[in-house]
């Protein structure tokens, strides 16, 4: 019948200054209601894309779970996120930052500045208090602005759980004082589902970002620590190694550095970590970087190097090495250069999907692909999104898809994505 016939646009265009095309596929149902945006579904050569629901927005998956929340209510789905089965009461979801699926169902969620568990399918939930390194409570610091507390548990990767020996561990690091105040910036981790969060490396107190209580007038961050950052942009785990690695941002702050790359390794028997910084560089650099990915023991990684010190043009691209080699940048093979800013990246089943960030590129919302490990690649503009950065890329659930943030600008959350590789 006429009110189902559906109705396809494929735009290419290719006199453009960079590898590849741009395919953008429009598919429009005559019968649906008229959209702010051309399409919310469709498909390139490479993928199939389709936006979801703005409300309960999906903040996390796993398998063929997905949790989400909406202005006052906290949601958990067990089909995709097709069906919402179980939901609570929330009354600050609308402040939720970040949120962690673990392998036997807890489900671990952050507003700005706590940390809450549940055991239950959301029927119930509890406050869990961070450990500091000494085994006491972290609390928040006492904000200047009590309307910006600062994000303290935000991650600006998507995957944070990984099986260490037999048992699996949750490990992240905050991407923060970009919105919402100044935090402190460190690595938690948790190897009891959620029950107990603890700190793995706090980083020191950076005058150019961090705060001071405003009770005690205490600066913000590890007293103890030289190493300062802006925020993290990575952390992974390497089971070859049996180590983890992390790497943060931004630039250079007078004659300290910001930029760094960590290896850190966890002795279970005596719950303590061993940290050691392997490089510290300029923003103009691939190692001003993200998107870790280690496969068959090789490391993989996009730069988003900017900043005009160091020799132009910038030194970015998609890179992989032998982790022994990360120091040595010789030793780097570059897979692909996609001329902008990238430092977001996942790497499953042989797919590699990374992105552009749009304050930084001629691209609206821009996606890198390569579907052979780095043999061939092309980059797409969803153009009808508007600018928009993908983050947080998550790990297919059990349909196929990848589920992506687009960011506003640069992180302002936006837009949630589907994204399902083509075989």
């Amino acid at each position: 019948m006429e009110k189902n016939r559906i109705v396809n646009i494929v735009l290419i265009l290719s006199a453009l200054p960079f590898v590849g095309a741009i395919f953008i596929v429009v598919t429009q149902r005559s019968n649906a209601a008229p959209m702010s945006i051309a399409s919310t579904d469709g498909e390139t050569d490479h993928f199939w894309y389709r936006l979801a629901a703005a409300e309960p927005y999906i903040d996390s998956q796993r398998d063929n779970k997905a949790f989400g929340f909406s202005t006052e209510k906290i949601f958990l789905s067990e089909d995709n996120a097709r069906t919402w089965a179980y939901s609570s009461e929330f009354p600050n979801a609308k402040n939720i930052t970040f949120s962690c699926i673990l392998k036997n169902g807890n489900i671990l969620f952050a507003t700005r500045t706590k940390l809450y568990l549940s055991s239950d399918n959301l029927k119930t939930y509890k406050q869990i208090i961070v450990q500091d390194r000494d085994g006491h409570d972290y609390l928040p610091h006492t904000p200047t602005d009590p309307n910006r507390p600062g994000w303290y548990f935000h991650s600006l990767d998507g995957i944070h759980t990984w099986d260490v020996q037999g048992k699996e561990m949750l490990v992240w690091g905050n991407y923060c004082n970009v919105l919402g105040g100044p935090v402190p910036i460190n690595i938690y981790y948790s190897t009891d589902q959620g029950q107990t969060v603890k700190i793995a490396y706090a980083f020191g107190h950076n005058p150019s970002f961090h705060d001071r209580d405003a009770k005690t007038g205490a600066p913000l961050g590890n007293s103890d620590n030289p190493v300062i950052c802006r925020h993290i942009h990575s952390v992974v785990y390497n089971p070859v190694e049996n180590a983890f690695y992390a790497c943060t941002g931004d630039h250079d702050r007078g004659n300290l550095q910001e930029c760094h790359w960590l290896r850190g390794t966890y002795d279970g028997k005596k719950d303590s970590w061993k940290w050691k910084i392997l490089v510290s560089v300029n923003s103009n650099s691939r190692y001003k970087s993200g998107g870790i990915n280690f496969v068959d023991g090789q490391l993989y990684w996009a730069s988003d190097a900017n900043g005009n010190n160091g020799t132009l043009p910038h030194d970015r691209g998609i890179f992989r090495c032998d982790p022994a080699d990360l120091t040595d940048p010789k030793k780097h093979t570059m897979l692909f250069n996609p001329k902008y800013e990238s430092a977001n990246m996942i790497i499953e089943d042989g797919v590699i999907l990374s992105a552009h960030y749009a304050p930084a590129s001629p691209y609206n919302t821009g996606f890198i692909i390569s579907t052979d490990m780095g043999k061939t690649w092309a980059q797409y503009d969803l153009k009808q999104f508007g600018p928009r950065s993908p983050v947080r890329f998550h790990k297919k659930n059990s349909d196929g898809w990848f589920r992506v943030d687009l960011r506003s600008g640069w992180i302002e959350r936006g837009e949630v994505l589907f994204i399902k590789p083509k075989p």
